[in-house]
Formats: structure tokens, C-alpha cells, sequence
């Protein structure tokens, strides 16, 4: 039976190194850091998602604060507000949470932002120095993934390694983070998508296999390797009537189907997910300590 990869235990661990390390800058009346956040509209899973981001802020010992604009705004007093929030000093990193209202290009909120301020880690600078293996804000998502695997010990040099998917959010950057000279890395990498030919075979030559398609279910047990390493990013809810909720979640791979074959795999919930806030809050660190743009 495979390990399975608990993001949980391990996020609550990363919260646990920054909370102390806050502790040691109080003590030494250095500068607490502090993080803020951009949101737009009424979208319930975004007010959970910044709810969720700042109620992590006061546990780990951070300032936090929440700007809340109407989904009316226009897109000059958008970038007029991150304007503000990056020219103000006390304030090491910015997120604006996504999606926005149709009207705002995410492309230019985005770039508005200060690359030095940019903790999600979206920016063109960012992204290029991820690109170049430089220092960088790593986004959520991709940090976690590595943070995984480095914690559990599992082998990625001279591996094959396949990413199913190619977003600009997980897929493209992990392509890139896997393949480079550092630990977690040093693979041999395949990344695969819609358009791939024979995409089940390529799967199964995978030792670790990094599936975010956001199709539920899709990778089954005749697509994994024997003793592969099972990384799951994506998240859904199917209804299910015998749930109490009414439904259950389930992720891009077949579960029940794969742990058994595989060596090591993410759940879902409870694998990657819970690795996002731990990202943040670490870059914001990073970001007030100026590890990264000093």
C-alpha cells in the first residue's frame, strides 16, 4: 500500500517553523510581517479563501490586511489601490485574489504589482526568475508540491517525470521546477496535454507522476506505473446521495484504483491543498526578511 503524502500535517509543520521564527523577530524587535490581501466582489469561495488566509496570518504571529472593493470597480482604482499597498513600506506582500470581475484584465493587475511584494509569485518577473532557477516567490501550488517531496524523502533525481497538464498556475511551472539542478529536481521531464498521442502510455512511464488536467477521476490504475510516486492537484465535488453534505470530493486521479499500486500518493482532500496558505505565509516571510529582493 502506497504512503500516503499528508499535506495537513505537513502544512501545519511549515506554519509551525514560521510561527516560531516570528517568535525569535518579536524578541528581537525586529519588524513583524505583514501581508496584504485584494478582494474583489462577493464570490463565496474567494471570501473563504481570504478569510482562511487571514485567520493563518494571526496564528502564525503576521499582520494582516483585507481590502475589500465592490465588483463594480474599475479596473484604474484596482491598480490605484495595489498602487497604494506597494508604495506603502509596512507592507511586505500583496496578494489580489482571483477571479476577478470580467472587466479587470488579470494580465494588468498582475504586472501592477511589485515583483518584490508579489508572494502569490504570478508576476513576469517572478516567473522568470523561477524560469532562470533563481531565488523567486515559488506560487502555492508548485511550492507545495516540491515542499512534499522533499519532506518525504522521495527521490527525484534521474527520474522520469510526467506532468499532466500544462497551466500557466501548475502545470507549465512544475515542468520547469522538476527538471532543474536542485533537490527536489533533476528529472527527466515529460509534459503532457489534451493534445498529447497515446497519453495512458506516456503516464505509465512515469516514477513520478504530476496530474492537473481538473478532469475528475481521469487518471486510472492502467496509467500508473507499479511503485510510481502520485502527486494529485486537482479537486472536484460529485454529488453523493449517501453523503450528509450530498456530495464528495475526489481528485484528478482514481483513488481507490492507484494506492495500491503506487509507492507514495497525495489524498484528496488533505494532499495538496492544504499546502497554499503555507506558501503564502512562507514568501511573505521570505518577502519581509528581503531573502529574495534585498
Amino acid at each position: 500500500m502506497a504512503v500516503r503524502i499528508d499535506g495537513k500535517i505537513t502544512s501545519e509543520e511549515i506554519k509551525d517553523e514560521i510561527a516560531s521564527r516570528v517568535a525569535e523577530i518579536k524578541a528581537q524587535g525586529g519588524k513583524i510581517p505583514h501581508l496584504a490581501a485584494i478582494l474583489v466582489g462577493n464570490n463565496g469561495a474567494s471570501q473563504t479563501y481570504v478569510g482562511a488566509k487571514v485567520k493563518a496570518c494571526e496564528k502564525v504571529g503576521f499582520q494582516s490586511t483585507l481590502v475589500m472593493l465592490k465588483d463594480t470597480v474599475s479596473e484604474a482604482d484596482l491598480l490605484g489601490e495595489i498602487q497604494r499597498v506597494n508604495e506603502n513600506a509596512d507592507i511586505d506582500g500583496l496578494i489580489v485574489q482571483l477571479p476577478l470581475p470580467k472587466h479587470i484584465s488579470v494580465e494588468k493587475v498582475t504586472a501592477k504589482i511589485l515583483p518584490e511584494k508579489d508572494v502569490d509569485g504570478f508576476t513576469p518577473a517572478n516567473v522568470g526568475r523561477m524560469a532562470l532557477n533563481w531565488p523567486t516567490y515559488i506560487s502555492a501550488t508548485p511550492f507545495g508540491i516540491l515542499e512534499l517531496l522533499k519532506r518525504y524523502q522521495i527521490e527525484t533525481s534521474g527520474k522520469h517525470c510526467v506532468v499532466i497538464g500544462r497551466s500557466l498556475i501548475v502545470g507549465s511551472p512544475m515542468s520547469i521546477l522538476m527538471a532543474r539542478n536542485d533537490n527536489p529536481g533533476n528529472c527527466t521531464v515529460t509534459i503532457t496535454h489534451s493534445r498529447t498521442k497515446n497519453l495512458g502510455e506516456v503516464a505509465k512511464s512515469a516514477d513520478i507522476l504530476i496530474v492537473a488536467l481538473g478532469k475528475p477521476e481521469f487518471v486510472t490504475a492502467e496509467m500508473v506505473k507499479p511503485g510510481a510516486v502520485v502527486i494529485d492537484v486537482g479537486i472536484h465535488r460529485i454529488e453523493d446521495a449517501s453523503r450528509k453534505s450530498g456530495y464528495r470530493l475526489v481528485g484528478d486521479v482514481k483513488f481507490d484504483e492507484v494506492e495500491p499500486i503506487a509507492s507514495a500518493i497525495t489524498p484528496v482532500p488533505g494532499g495538496v491543498g492544504p499546502m497554499t496558505i503555507a506558501a503564502l505565509l512562507y514568501n511573505t516571510l521570505l518577502a519581509s526578511e528581503k531573502k529574495i529582493y534585498s
